[in-house]
């Protein structure tokens, strides 16, 4: 009888050892809410960190990249080799391409993305940039024959050259100084290298303007000098370009080198706060 229930409990030890052998664990997936620092969200996104409704941060990409690459990376360093005759380069008509969709589509798509985001500033940035690349882009258009209209004759080579067309522009461009100067002053609120950038563009775009007015007066060798000047500026800002849109997406590709923006939002008040509590306490 003693055997007989020492053989029994062996048999039950026996199962219960195989039962749990063959037991997978299970894996359940849990739910982590990270925040992300005030640094790190200014850094992806180059606007403050404020308060907002939804997840929409962590189901959609980081858009901002994408319309640095367009603005910056590609149509500003292509446009500031050209106004510099690198290589010998002159004339804007065969970037025609790139001033319709390389800068503008994919700014375009990074506005609408930003919105989407509720990044107030890099959309207002992204659709800034936008609209200037499709404007300059529109004067570069043969067919278009905007120039002809400032010639007594129709000729288009005569309405370029001509006072009227080059003052037009060169006071289009100095609206879109002070433009800039406006979006410069909010960058004093994300890092360095943006404002770095903005400020080279604005006065980029400002030389520029002296370069058509000379044009428009017949001066055309200090025209050239400036044009020069303009295309040195705009090189700057399209290198600082590529570097923060590298920053960015080697921060998003998790890469291990941690690359210097010159944060400036730690000298400012908290921005993720709602805007009812900052209006109460001012």
């Amino acid at each position: 009888m003693a055997a007989m229930n020492t053989e029994t409990l062996t048999a039950n030890a026996y199962d219960e050892v195989n039962h749990y052998a063959s037991m997978k664990p299970e894996l359940t997936p849990t739910v982590t809410n990270l925040t992300m620092t005030a640094e790190m969200f200014e850094k992806l996104y180059l606007t403050p960190k404020t308060p907002r409704a939804g997840d929409n941060i962590r189901r959609f990409a980081n858009p901002t990249p994408l319309g640095f690459v367009g603005s910056f990376v590609i149509s500003a360093m292509t446009f500031s080799m050209v106004l510099m005759g690198w290589g010998g380069a002159e004339g804007f008509s065969a970037l025609a391409g790139m001033f319709l969709f390389v800068g503008p589509l994919l700014l375009l798509l990074t506005l609408i993305f930003e919105f989407l985001l509720g990044n107030f500033f890099s959309m207002m940035v992204c659709g800034l940039f936008c609209v200037f690349w499709l404007s300059f882009g529109v004067l570069q258009f043969p067919t278009l024959d905007l120039a002809g209209a400032y010639s007594s004759t129709g000729s288009a080579a005569e309405g370029s050259a001509s006072h009227a067309f080059n003052a037009v522009i060169a006071l289009y461009l100095v609206v879109w100084g002070f433009a800039l100067v406006t979006f410069t002053i909010f960058t004093l609120k994300t890092n360095i290298v943006f404002v770095g950038m903005f400020v080279t563009v604005t006065a980029g775009a400002w030389v520029m303007s002296g370069a058509y007015w000379k044009v428009s007066s017949g001066d055309y060798g200090s025209a050239h000098q400036l044009e020069t000047a303009a295309g040195a500026l705009f090189f700057v800002a399209g290198s600082l370009g590529w570097y923060i849109t590298f920053v960015i997406m080697a921060a998003e590709m998790r890469l291990s080198t941690k690359l210097p923006v010159g944060d400036l939002s730690q000298y400012w008040a908290r921005t993720d706060r709602d805007i009812a509590v900052v209006e109460a306490e001012a």
